[in-house]
C-alpha cells in the first residue's frame, strides 16, 4: 500500500482510498482530499512534516500522521 507520506517531490498522485474514521477522516475530506482526487507534492520539510501539497487549485500542508491515511496510486 503507497501512502501520500511515501511520495515524492514534484510527484502527481490520485486519491485511492482515505483511511482511517470519524473526525479525521471528515477533516481530510472537507480539505478537498477525496477518492479519485489528484494531488500533487510541492515541498516535505526537512523532517519530513509537514508535507506541503496542491490539491484541487489550492495548497495545503499536512501531518505525516494525515498523509499516512491517504492511499495513493
Amino acid at each position: 500500500m503507497n501512502t501520500l507520506r511515501q511520495a515524492k517531490i514534484g510527484e502527481t498522485v490520485t486519491v485511492k482510498k482515505l483511511h482511517g474514521e470519524g473526525a479525521i477522516k471528515r477533516r481530510i475530506m472537507d480539505m478537498g482530499i477525496t477518492k479519485g482526487v489528484s494531488i500533487y507534492v510541492r515541498k516535505v520539510a526537512p523532517l519530513g512534516d509537514p508535507i506541503e501539497i496542491t490539491v484541487r487549485n489550492y495548497e495545503l500542508s499536512l501531518r505525516k500522521a494525515d498523509a499516512e491515511m491517504i492511499e495513493i496510486e
